[in-house]
């Protein structure tokens, strides 16, 4: 069974056909998805998901793309992480590839999400575009290894990965790990040790070959797996027992 350790089920594209959504997460043996908030107005609708289906968990966060919403603090996060659906704070990072100019509001609203998760003790959902050294460093400055995470849809170099694993963080690929342009992040994902590896969609994003260019849903991260476990050199039922594995121990859904 597989583990979609990220997607957006609350946007259009897959809200309005959820019931199929799901149904084809059943038939492609993907046990679990996790919900990540993206902003704090949307959380409701994230959490909802989460309480109407037990195949489904939440996050709580707002992403580093979205300058004009509701800044969070750390008191507002650490309460809305206190249900037994959340399971990480994020999705939070540094974004330097699509926002220019002074971006020092998204440096610390990155700094207010890891002291959130220090503060209520869950992990955190890291997105970095453009961005690893400022991303590495906030998290050291912020004792961020306290509680670890997820670099999630990982698309940098070893280095960076070697780094955050040192932080006690877990990467995870998506479906760009399966495009002819990824040779480079092939090569990492070779490197990644089997503790410390997730997969994912980032639905509904990022479609995986074979559907790539389609409409990203939950079920498609059993195409990440087999990918990955060729790549690999492991069974597709080991990397989909190891991934698993490495999910609930990191996320310790109840």
């Amino acid at each position: 069974m597989f583990v979609d350790s990220h997607c957006h089920l609350d946007f259009p594209e897959l809200v309005a056909q959820l019931d199929d959504v799901l149904e084809r997460m059943q038939r492609n043996a993907v046990e679990r998805a996790l919900c990540i908030s993206v902003t704090l107005p949307d959380f409701p609708a994230v959490r909802a998901l989460a309480e109407a289906h037990p195949q489904l968990w939440a996050t709580v966060g707002v992403h580093p793309d979205y300058p004009q919403t509701d800044e969070p603090d750390v008191e507002r996060l650490v309460a809305l992480a206190d249900h037994p659906r959340i399971l990480a704070i994020g999705e939070t990072g540094l974004d330097y590839y699509r926002l220019t100019g002074d971006l020092e509001w998204q440096r610390e609203r990155f700094r207010v999400h890891i002291r959130a998760a220090r503060r209520c003790g869950k992990p955190l959902i890291v997105h970095t575009r453009s961005a690893a050294a400022d991303t590495l460093r906030i998290l050291r400055e912020e004792g961020a290894e306290a509680v670890g995470g997820v670099m999630h849809c990982f698309t940098e170099d070893w280095e960076t990965a070697a780094a955050a694993m040192d932080l006690g963080f877990m990467i995870s690929f998506s479906g760009i790990v399966t495009f002819k342009s990824a040779e480079s992040l092939r090569a990492v994902a070779r490197r990644v040790p089997q503790d410390r590896l997730l997969i994912e969609t980032d639905a509904p994003y990022l479609a995986p070959v074979p559907h790539r260019g389609k409409t990203n849903e939950p079920a498609f991260v059993r195409h990440v797996g087999e990918f990955l476990a060729q790549l690999r050199g492991e069974t597709v039922a080991q990397l989909a027992d190891l991934t698993t594995d490495n999910f609930h121990r990191l996320f310790r859904p109840a």
